[in-house]
């Protein structure tokens, strides 16, 4: 039985990467920019009706909301190729269409007013599902409305539906430089608040790192936002491809995310993943040749991870999942771990279990790759608490000047109190201070 997974993009980020999200399981699953299934794609086991299911018309549609206060994005979406693709019963643009104006107060409080029409079309959708297992929010949290709607969203949906899973994909903005956004650490910080309490599990992915990835990795000359959305689109494809092409373990997302998240407090996950290919990149210095225990040793450098964050000599990892994706014998995975565990290559926490989860899984017959194996790490890793650290220290130098706070002064939520904002840093700091206990012997003593 499907277990089935709702997807909810809000905001320009949200979209953008959803956009690019749909378009690659498409080409994976051999559906047509129309969603008709192509003429060569008619045998298969895949499991396509986890992500999308069937009109009367047989063409398939993506179980996918798109939400966002300003039409711009998702007019966009809709006058592309795949425009076709999605419900039009399933978009919601804001009537007045002004957008949030980069500002979390007003992201939230316009959910509160459109909050109805949009659990009107998530119920729907559920109604529609034989066995929903939970739902993928993609957001960005630096903005107006993926974070204070998205925030807002988070809420909800775990009052609403507290036995379904809600893991999100969230992009964190490029701390390292100057941002077009000034309040972006007032907008993070309390839609951090909102991913500690309220999900499941956060695939955490950080512009700064995505950046650096493409143009490092890639050799793209003058990395841009569509370069960015490629990676995270490839990150999204390759961590459902377990739920999408099931085999004897990991595929549903509960089996997933279980064993990554030892500790519910500790559930920001970080990915990397190898060997990276586009099609701008500069083909003459891309990786040749690929084996199990090469994919598995770059997955642990630093260079391929999509998060910026400097480890510590005591920083560990508290899990870790691979998806190996190819042709791939159990024997050549047993050797690559032995080596690793020999090597030393990666240090785990005190008091747990020291091991890498392997999960293998067929790459899609419809989609030519040029590398015969490649992979996707999910990791728990207590160096996680240095991004949060990041913007605290950001936030608390707005704060100290009182910098900006009439914008949230003008929202409902803040015009008796400011206490939103210390209530969220409290929460930050509890979070930051439970990854560094994790990295302690005698944490569960």
């Amino acid at each position: 039985m499907p277990r089935e997974i709702i997807t909810i993009q809000t905001g320009q980020c949200g979209n953008q990467i959803g956009a690019e999200f749909w378009k690659q399981l498409c080409l994976e699953h051999g559906i047509g920019s129309d969603g008709m299934l192509e003429d060569y794609a008619t045998g298969g086991n895949d499991r396509k009706d986890v992500f999308f299911y069937q009109a009367d018309d047989d063409h398939y549609i993506p179980r996918s909301i798109l939400v966002d206060l300003e039409p711009r994005v998702i007019n966009n979406v809709m006058e592309s190729t795949y425009g076709n693709l999605y419900n039009p019963e399933n978009i919601y643009i804001s009537k007045d269409g002004s957008g949030a104006g980069n500002n979390w107060a007003s992201g939230y409080s316009q959910g509160e007013r459109i909050c109805e029409d949009i659990l009107e079309m998530l119920d729907r959708e559920a109604d529609n599902s034989d066995s929903l297992e939970g739902f993928n929010l993609l957001h960005s949290i630096a903005g107006g409305t993926g974070s204070g709607l998205g925030s807002f969203m988070l809420e909800r949906l775990s009052d609403r539906y507290p036995k379904k899973l809600l893991q999100t994909y969230s992009v964190f903005p490029n701390n390292e430089d100057s941002s077009d956004v000034v309040v972006q650490p007032y907008n993070s910080l309390l839609t951090l608040k909102r991913l500690a309490k309220s999900v499941d599990c956060v695939i955490v992915l950080d512009n700064a790192a995505l950046t650096r990835i493409v143009s490092d990795r890639l050799h793209v000359q003058k990395p841009d936002i569509s370069h960015t959305n490629q990676l995270v689109s490839t990150v999204l494809s390759a961590s459902t491809t377990t739920l999408r092409y099931p085999s004897y373990m990991n595929n549903d997302l509960a089996s997933m995310i279980s064993p990554l998240i030892p500790v519910p407090k500790c559930h920001f996950i970080s990915t990397a993943y190898t060997p990276f290919t586009s099609a701008d990149a500069d083909t003459t210095k891309v990786v040749r040749k690929t084996t199990v225990l090469d994919v598995m040793r770059r997955l642990l450098q630093p260079k391929n991870k999509m998060v910026s964050t400097t480890p510590t000599k005591s920083s560990c990892y508290l899990s870790i999942l691979n998806i190996i994706q190819g042709d791939v014998e159990p024997t050549e995975v047993h050797k690559s771990l032995l080596r690793i565990r020999e090597r030393r290559i990666a240090q785990f926490i005190p008091w747990g279990p020291a091991s890498i989860q392997v999960a293998l899984t067929k790459k899609s017959p419809y989609v030519q790759s040029q590398h015969r194996v490649s992979g996707l790490m999910m990791a728990n890793h207590t160096s996680i608490a240095g991004l949060f650290g990041r913007t605290l220290v950001q936030y608390d130098r707005l704060r100290k000047r009182n910098a900006f706070l009439e914008l949230y002064r003008r929202e409902p939520m803040f015009v008796d109190s400011l206490d939103e904002f210390d209530d969220a840093r409290e929460t930050v700091v509890d979070l930051i201070n439970e990854y560094r206990a994790c990295e302690s012997e005698n944490y569960l003593g």
